[in-house]
């Protein structure tokens, strides 16, 4: 069963180790599908702008490495955040966007800046 709570019944519930039904902390597997030094990086650049083709990511992500990229591009796809169109023609192209559920990271960055905008000169 799919409940949300409020920001204040989370803060509650946060010191008494959230668990769901069956018995899961919810916050672990969102920790493991963004964890890795370019994932969040790649979504909050796809946030700004979308689609973007590799090429346009790339430079954006300096100095990361074509494996890199094509690496956390493809477990992004896999987790479902990250659409990936191909177009067949010559030369190739390939863009990235982000899904709905990618998407919906977007009120996670807001509140991320604004954190960062009051505690970080």
């Amino acid at each position: 069963m799919n409940q949300s709570m409020t920001y204040e019944e989370f803060q509650e519930k946060v010191g008494n180790l959230i668990l769901t039904e069956g018995g899961n902390c919810p916050v672990t597997p969102v920790i493991q599908m963004l964890q890795g030094k370019w994932k969040l990086q790649i979504l909050y650049e796809l946030c700004i702008q979308s689609p973007l083709r590799f090429g346009a990511l790339k430079k954006m992500l300096k100095p990361i490495t074509n494996t890199m990229l094509t690496s956390a591009l493809k477990e992004l796809e896999a987790d479902d955040l990250v659409h990936r169109e191909q177009y067949n023609e010559i030369p190739p192209r390939v863009e990235y966007s982000l899904t709905e559920q990618g998407k919906d990271l977007l009120p996670v960055f807001y509140a991320i800046s604004q954190w960062g905008m009051k505690y970080i000169p």
